[in-house]
């Protein structure tokens, strides 16, 4: 028979085990996005996502929903003053606070 006292002090012990194993994964210094380099429409990865610096030429796009735009998606990390912000589906690149993609995530 398990002991009460047993059973959650194992369940402590492994949140902290768990919690340690996530430290190297977050990223607790996030780049600036004045320091990242500004991601082109051309790039791989900006292609595949359907990327716009400018959200107003996405509106072909069927995924693409009105008054969409980087500004207003939960990826976007807003800058202290410019255009350019971080942003969750382009790692190490900056977007258009004006720009869209098909990752686009409304903020709640």
């Amino acid at each position: 028979m398990s002991h009460p006292v047993s059973a959650d002090r194992r369940r402590f012990l492994s949140r902290i085990a768990l919690g340690a194993a996530a430290l190297p994964f977050l990223n607790l210094a996030p780049a600036q996005a004045a320091d990242l380099p500004h991601l082109s429409p051309d790039d791989a990865a900006a292609k595949a996502l359907g990327y716009t610096n400018d959200a107003s030429t996405a509106k072909s796009d069927p995924v693409y929903k009105a008054g969409s735009s980087c500004s207003k998606c939960a990826l976007f990390t807003a800058p202290a003053s410019g255009d350019w912000g971080a942003c969750g589906a382009f790692a190490g690149k900056a977007v258009n606070k004006n720009g869209w993609c098909k990752a686009f995530a409304p903020k709640a």
